[in-house]
């Protein structure tokens, strides 16, 4: 009886205050050795770690969905004995060090060659290490500068990628955009230029970029 009173205090407490990872340990602490008497500042020290670990669990999920991946890849499911790439360098990457001085990376490849999957586990591996990611399909992202020009907010998705640590632009070459969607690319990229890292994946030789 006093622990279901007990329950429902601290529930409507944690609730109001926006505590959840306090409110769902709640209940498994009650059922921990009933008979013995409650230590309460065992019970806060759990508590407290219950909504820190929460916490940090919905932040990484918040991070991945605002990151707008077309599909979730992680580097251990990448098939290095069928690549050439280095698999030492992709896991050094994978500390997310190259970011803090904006550093860039360009994958450059055919079809097929797992340069998206590469370039979206690396942007994953960096979130899990607290750093913010945004990627973009090139097509996608051309259209919605052009579009932002057009409604006279010129600057405003620019401002928007200031603010994380890696913008991921995929598929550069492979399908067509007008001159002046790429001239508001190339704007984009010289904004964010040793302030925010880029990956950039393309099928373009660096010889081909003068037609992009």
């Amino acid at each position: 009886m006093a622990d279901g009173v007990l329950k429902k205090g601290v529930d409507s407490g944690a609730l109001t205050l926006k505590l959840y990872g306090m409110a769902a340990a709640c209940e498994e602490l009650l059922g921990e050795r009933p008979r013995k008497a409650k230590d309460p500042v065992m019970w806060l020290a759990k508590l407290i770690e219950a909504e820190r670990v929460d916490r940090q669990v919905r932040s990484l999920n918040y991070q991945l969905r605002i990151a707008r991946f077309p599909i979730r890849r992680e580097l251990d499911s990448f098939e290095w004995a069928e690549s050439n790439v280095d698999q030492a360098t992709f896991e050094t990457l994978a500390e997310g060090h190259f970011t803090s001085q904006a550093h860039n990376l360009i994958l450059v490849g055919g079809t097929g060659t797992g340069k998206t999957h590469l370039a979206t586990a690396l942007g994953i591996a960096v979130i899990h290490r607290g750093q913010r990611v945004r990627f973009f399909n090139v097509v996608d992202l051309v259209n919605r500068l052009e579009q932002e020009k057009a409604n006279g907010q010129s600057g405003k998705i620019i401002r928007q990628l200031l603010q994380v640590d890696l913008v991921i632009l995929d598929e550069l070459g492979y399908l067509p955009f007008p001159e002046s969607g790429g001239a508001l690319l190339l704007h984009l990229v010289s904004q964010l230029y040793e302030r925010t890292s880029l990956i950039i994946t393309t099928n373009l030789s660096f010889s081909e970029w003068v037609q992009v």
